[in-house]
C-alpha cells in the first residue's frame, strides 16, 4: 500500500510501498476514505522541536481520518465489516488510575496515532475496535474525517462555561474556527477573535466570530477594552501557541476569568505568571485531545442537531499524492480544513 512516512529527522515526507499492516485480536482494519491535516501534522513535516523530541522515525504519519472497516481482530464484535467510522487518535491503555477514573485522555501510556505508531495518510491503518467511531452511512468523507480536530475545538469550548459569556478566540486556524462556532452553538454573549491571516480571519467571520482583530493592524487589549466597556472577556481559548496571542490574550482576560490552552509552542519563551494569572486570580486550563468519550458524543450532538456546519471550514481537498502542495498551502494560512484521499475517486468535493 501507499503509504505517507517520516523516514528520518529534517523536513519533509515521503512516499513510499509498504505491506498492509497486519490486525491484531482487538484491532480492525481501516480502508482510508478521507484524512486530514492537522496542525501537529504540520510540525513533523517541518521537523520543529517539538515534533524532534515526540516523533521517532520511521513512522507514517497523520491522525484525522475516516474510512471503511475491511477487516477485524478475532475478538472484535463491533463494528461491522462494512462500517463507516472515524477513529480516536489516541490509544489508551484502559487500566491505569487515569483511565479507571474518566479521564482516558491524560493516560500517561497514551500511543497517538502518527506520532508514537503508524498513523492515517495511507491506504490502510489499524486502530483498536474501541477507537473505531461509527459514522453515519450518509455524512460526507471530508466532515467525517476531521470529526477528531473538531473534537479539540469542542473539548476547549466546553472546559470552561461560555454560555451567556464573551469569549476571545486566539489563532483562527482550522481548530479556532471550529471553536468559534462551537461557542456561538454554546450560547456564548459574542465571540472575538485574532490572526495574523486576513483570510482565515474572514473564515473565523464565516464561522461566526462578532468581531475579528489582525495583531499585525490593531492592538488586541485595546480593541477588546473597547468592545467590552473595559471590562475584558470571561473567556480565553488560546489556539495558537504562538507568544504574542498568549500575551494579548491574557491581557484581555478579565480578574477572574477562565483561559483553555490548546494550541502547542514551539519553543519556550518568558510569560509573565504574576500579573497574567496569579493576580487576575484566572483559571486556567490545559486541553490535551478529547474527553474519552463525552467529547464524541458532544460532536455527535453539535453535527447531527445542525447546531455547528463544519462545511465552511472545509476550504481544500487534495490526492494523497499530492500531499506536498497540501502541506505548502498549511504552511502559507490561507486555507482552512484541509483534506487529502488516497483514492481521489473517493473526494466529495473539486480538487485542487
Amino acid at each position: 500500500m501507499r503509504a505517507l512516512r517520516k523516514l528520518g529527522p529534517g523536513s519533509g515526507f515521503d512516499l513510499v510501498d509498504i505491506p498492509i499492516p497486519e490486525v491484531g485480536p482487538d484491532e480492525v482494519l481501516i480502508e482510508v476514505r478521507a484524512t486530514s491535516i492537522c496542525g501537529t501534522d504540520l510540525h513533523i513535516y517541518e521537523w520543529n522541536p517539538w515534533a524532534a523530541d515526540h516523533v521517532s522515525p520511521p513512522i507514517t504519519v497523520g491522525h484525522e481520518l475516516t474510512g471503511v472497516v475491511v477487516d477485524r481482530g478475532a475478538n472484535v464484535t463491533e463494528p461491522e465489516i462494512g462500517q463507516l467510522v472515524s477513529a480516536e487518535s489516541h490509544v489508551v491503555c484502559n487500566i491505569c488510575a487515569w483511565c479507571r477514573t474518566g479521564q482516558g485522555h491524560l493516560c500517561p501510556k497514551t500511543q497517538i496515532l502518527g506520532v508514537h505508531r503508524d498513523g492515517a495518510y495511507a491506504e490502510y491503518v489499524v486502530v483498536p475496535a474501541q477507537n473505531a467511531w461509527p459514522d453515519p452511512p450518509n455524512m460526507p468523507l471530508s466532515v467525517a474525517s476531521l470529526q477528531e480536530n473538531f473534537g479539540n475545538a469542542v473539548h476547549t469550548a466546553t472546559v470552561p462555561s461560555v454560555a451567556g459569556r464573551k469569549v476571545l478566540v486566539t489563532g483562527s486556524g482550522p481548530v479556532g474556527a471550529m471553536a468559534i462556532a462551537v461557542a456561538k452553538a454554546l450560547g456564548a454573549r459574542a465571540v472575538y477573535a485574532t490572526d495574523i491571516s486576513d483570510y482565515r480571519l474572514d473564515l473565523a467571520t464565516t464561522m461566526g466570530a462578532d468581531r475579528t482583530i489582525n495583531p499585525l493592524r490593531e492592538d488586541v487589549a485595546a480593541v477588546i477594552d473597547e468592545a467590552t466597556d473595559g471590562e475584558g472577556v470571561d473567556v480565553l481559548l488560546e489556539m495558537s501557541g504562538a507568544p504574542s496571542a498568549l500575551e494579548a490574550g491574557f491581557a484581555s482576560l478579565k480578574p477572574g476569568g477562565e483561559a483553555a490552552l490548546l494550541g502547542l509552542t514551539s519553543e519556550k519563551f518568558p510569560f509573565d505568571i504574576d500579573d497574567n494569572i496569579i493576580f487576575k486570580g484566572a483559571t486556567v486550563y490545559g486541553i490535551v485531545g478529547r474527553r474519552l468519550w463525552q467529547t464524541w458524543l458532544e460532536m455527535r450532538g453539535l453535527i447531527r442537531s445542525g447546531a455547528v456546519d463544519l462545511a465552511p471550514v472545509i476550504t481544500h481537498r487534495f490526492s494523497l499524492d499530492d500531499y506536498e502542495k497540501a502541506f505548502k498551502l498549511m504552511q502559507s494560512g490561507e486555507c482552512g480544513k484541509v483534506i487529502m484521499f488516497p483514492d481521489p475517486t473517493y473526494a466529495d468535493g473539486p480538487l485542487s
